[in-house]
């Protein structure tokens, strides 16, 4: 586990985990702690796609934001 900063949240920046999820291709995307729950941001995202309660449900939110019938990314977290 890192810590790194984390931009566009409704409370600022704050300090927490990220995960990155890799798919066959390599790195698709991020999920990075906020201090409300978990924000989801596909590789050229700028801002947060959404912000979500959960971990779980913010992997399955990522997933749902890559071309249909692309499997489930791995995650790592970093």
């Amino acid at each position: 586990m890192s810590d790194t900063t984390v931009a566009g949240t409704a409370e600022g920046s704050t300090k927490g985990q990220v995960w990155v999820a890799f798919g066959q291709a390599g790195a698709v995307g991020s999920i990075h702690r906020t201090p409300n729950g978990y924000g989801v941001k596909l590789l050229n995202d700028a801002e947060f796609r959404g912000e979500y309660p959960t971990l779980d449900i913010a992997q399955s939110a990522l997933h749902s934001s890559l071309l249909p019938g692309t499997d489930r990314p791995e995650f790592r977290e970093h």
